[in-house]
């Protein structure tokens, strides 16, 4: 039994998971931690201890967007703040610009964009924050995103825009009817 759990063990510390092994946070995930839980006290101590702003967990996420993905608002300007990557992309190719945009996590969404946010940045499937955020009915994101600049024509790997989506996978309701007219009214080619 010991030998079975040894080797358990040694495979969680293999793929990264020495948190879930000790019950601790490993030391380059604290920050991570501190983003999840929302714990600003904690991200702005070990930020002046000098933890690494911008670094990776096993799936290539910053801190920022572990805060992204829970729309912890505070934590993410704690470390926007502080100077994190806000184009820093994971493994699977988002950013915390991208995550926000997609998501309608808006207040994160316009910290990303008044700090360098990559316009033209592009998700795992060629789309700009636009198409996702215009397809899930994000009327304010769309607004921000157009307001911006963000190419209101980019086609996806799909060969989609956010128009596209937003008539053929929108349900049709009012958010997407304005979303229709926001896009038409910023020039996107109908």
């Amino acid at each position: 039994m010991l030998k079975l759990l040894a080797i358990v063990g040694g495979a969680l510390l293999a793929l990264g998971c020495a948190g879930v092994v000790s019950g601790e946070p490993i030391r380059e995930h604290r920050l991570h931690a501190a983003a999840a839980a929302d714990d600003a006290p904690a991200l702005m101590r070990l930020l002046s201890e000098g933890e690494a702003i911008d670094a990776r967990d096993a799936s290539g996420s910053t801190a920022l967007l572990v805060a992204t993905r829970t729309n912890h608002v505070r934590a993410a300007r704690i470390l926007i703040e502080a100077g994190a990557d806000v184009n820093a992309k994971d493994r699977i190719n988002d950013s915390a610009y991208l995550y926000a945009g997609a998501r309608g996590h808006l207040e994160i969404l316009k910290m990303t964009l008044a700090h360098g946010a990559d316009l033209k940045s592009t998700n795992r499937y060629g789309g700009t924050a636009l198409i996702p955020a215009a397809e899930r009915g994000h009327v304010e994101t769309v607004k921000t995103l157009i307001e911006a600049g963000v190419d209101v024509d980019h086609v996806n790997n799909l060969g989609w825009t956010a128009l596209l989506e937003a008539i053929i996978l929108g349900n049709g309701g009012a958010q997407h009817q304005q979303i229709v007219a926001l896009l038409l009214k910023a020039g996107a080619n109908p």
